[in-house]
């Protein structure tokens, strides 16, 4: 490597060294991902993901009647709701929106309406 190529070099390298967290994955600037539950997840597994995340977040009532992420009242919208505030919660990593194979990880603000995803 030549003088006038190492500034060069270190000035394109850097910001990707910088960017690299403790885990060794890349965290893009800017980018965002949310969690939500798969459209193939039966009842079961979308309860059981709902009553997981519930019993680990401080907080579920934005599900329950009157709460800002009640409509629509289904269970995958009710299960997305909650996987992504848990995912949120933990860092955004891939394995916070396993919930057993049910979540899945999007690129597009899934909120409607009142109801802000985290």
């Amino acid at each position: 490597m030549t003088k006038s190529t190492g500034p060069l070099l270190f000035f394109f390298l850097f910001p990707l060294l910088v960017s690299f967290n403790f885990g060794g994955y890349v965290k893009l600037a800017n980018a965002t991902t949310w969690c939500v539950a798969k459209p193939s997840a039966s009842d079961v597994e979308l309860t059981s993901s709902i009553d997981y995340a519930c019993n680990v977040l401080p907080n579920c009532s934005m599900i329950q009647p009157g709460g800002s992420c009640y409509l629509p009242n289904t269970l995958i919208y009710h299960a997305s709701v909650v996987m992504d505030q848990y995912y949120a919660e933990n860092g955004r990593n891939y394995w916070n929106c396993d919930f057993s194979g049910t979540g899945f990880i999007v690129s597009q603000d899934p909120s409607y309406g009142d109801c802000k995803f985290a």
